[in-house]
């Protein structure tokens, strides 16, 4: 019984991991067409806004929807209309009470974030699609509480196509602004909502229980602030970027950061399997024996990927398909952060190892300390450095914050759950990675590709000749991991 409901687990976990690396890498494909179409400027204040956007999410929904699969999920047959309405007609209510108060002080709010006049028009679509997105969050949430996981994804993939398609039509056919990105997005928005409608009105109940909504407030709202903290991280250094440099300069900078999707594709990809993986194995006599080669591993396959981007990714980027490129030309200067992104969502991958320990002795409540002094790193490093290295402080900023992340979280879970890592063979690869970054930074002005070619094959020599990597050992790894995850299968 308990064998087949994480079969379960994990078929629907990987129709949602599948679903969020299409849509991911859709919406990475726009990235040429935005830096082939429009300008630095131009792009820093979308990514202005987008930024605000994220922030916007969390304040909007305030973990009403974690509090609806909290209280859903045990509640009796008959009270599940009202754990869905309740939560669902409060946040109507406060949706359309915030979205009002965002359009009357939309000016104020346009030069509080430092938005051109000319762009403030821009905020009116915000305001539509915080409205579409917040109202489909509980219904999202109730289709996975059902195991809808198809459908669920279906709507996810068909949102993010719906939106890259009008990109292309309108920025590419009819030459639409800055404007058409705000357009393709609520339009998908809306398209979700639509979709959703019938699930909503089949649970739906014109009657909110007063009982019910407090202890869902109570719930859910400590989210709030939990969900705030991880958003710093991740989006916190654009404001900072923009106060502390130019619109044009943030432009140049998000593009760039962009590029560090195939590392964080890499990493997500990873933690779909391992998640099921060291729940599995948690209670085998040699599972932290396992665990280490598996940190090892990925951190071989990751460090392997870092140094090809670094290496290539000003070659890449500068392909030509259809007379375009796939970054464009003027956003080159900002190449140089990319390796620090690349490292810094490897860090994120060497958190995602550390989690195991956490989950396996349940003590989920050190997170946010974790994740709060990331977000005071990152904050902290951003300030200091971008007025001394400008964009690539922003970069060292990213990278600090998980390296802390990372740091901390092993400290704690090495502390609850010991595992004797192959330190020697992770000092060796961080030395590798340090003398090719350090080899990339004095002659990237001056390298060709045969020359990078020289130094990428050094790199995966310097595997071999310091033993990292041992055939046999390798194999058995990968047979022994592929047979944890596929038994999910």
């Amino acid at each position: 019984m308990i064998l087949e409901k994480l079969k379960e687990l994990s078929k629907d976990t990987a129709v949602y991991g599948i679903s969020t690396m299409v849509g991911r890498f859709l919406g990475f494909l726009l990235v040429p067409i935005y830096t082939n179409v429009f300008n630095p400027t131009q792009l820093g204040n979308f990514t202005n806004v987008y930024a605000y956007l994220a922030f916007l999410n969390v304040v909007y929904i305030y973990g009403m929807d974690a509090a609806f699969m909290k209280y859903t999920s045990i509640a009796e047959k008959e009270k599940k209309k009202t754990t869905f309405s309740t939560p669902y007609l409060f946040v109507v209510g406060s949706t359309s009470i915030l979205s009002i108060i965002f359009y009357i002080f939309l000016i104020p709010i346009s030069n509080g974030i430092s938005l051109p006049l000319e762009y403030s028009n821009l905020l009116v679509y915000v305001i539509f699609i915080l409205f579409f997105d917040t109202l489909s969050l509980i219904p999202f949430s109730s289709l996975r509480l059902e195991r809808k996981s198809q459908k669920f994804a279906f709507i996810k993939v068909t949102n993010i196509v719906i939106n890259l398609s009008l990109n292309i039509i309108l920025i590419l056919v009819y030459e639409f602004g800055i404007e058409a990105i705000f357009i393709s997005n609520l339009v998908a928005s809306i398209f979700s909502f639509v979709v959703l409608l019938p699930e909503i009105m089949r649970k739906l109940q014109f009657q909110i229980d007063i009982v019910v909504l407090k202890k869902m407030l109570k719930f859910g709202i400590p989210y709030l602030a939990a969900a705030f903290t991880s958003t710093i991280v991740q989006v916190i250094d654009v404001p900072i970027v923009l106060k502390l440099t130019d619109t044009a300069t943030l432009g140049i900078y998000r593009m760039n950061y962009k590029l560090g999707i195939f590392m964080m594709l890499f990493v997500q990809m990873f933690n779909f399997a391992w998640q099921p993986f060291f729940l599995e194995n948690a209670k085998e006599k040699k599972s932290k024996e396992l665990f280490a080669k598996v940190f090892t591993l990925f951190l071989i396959f990751s460090a392997v990927s870092w140094a090809f981007l670094s290496l290539f990714v000003e070659d890449i980027v500068q392909i030509e398909i259809a007379g375009r490129t796939l970054l464009g030309r003027e956003f080159l200067s900002g190449l140089s952060i990319v390796p620090i992104i690349l490292l810094a969502y490897l860090f994120n991958g060497l958190y995602m190892n550390f989690t195991a320990g956490i989950y396996i002795e349940e003590k989920t409540k050190y997170f946010p300390l974790v994740t709060i002094s990331g977000a005071i790193v990152n904050v902290g490093v951003n300030f200091t450095l971008i007025p001394i290295l400008g964009i690539m402080g922003a970069a060292w900023a990213t990278l600090a914050s998980y390296f802390v992340m990372a740091a901390g979280l092993f400290m704690i879970s090495q502390k609850f759950y010991k595992i004797d890592y192959e330190y020697a063979k992770i000092l060796k690869i961080f030395l590798i990675m340090g003398i090719t970054a350090t080899i990339y930074y004095v002659y990237m002005d001056d390298m060709n590709i045969v020359g990078k070619i020289i130094v990428f094959a050094g790199f995966l020599f310097s595997f071999i000749v310091l033993k990292i990597v041992k055939k046999d050992e390798l194999l058995r790894t990968v047979k022994s991991f592929g047979k944890g995850a596929n038994k999910k299968h």
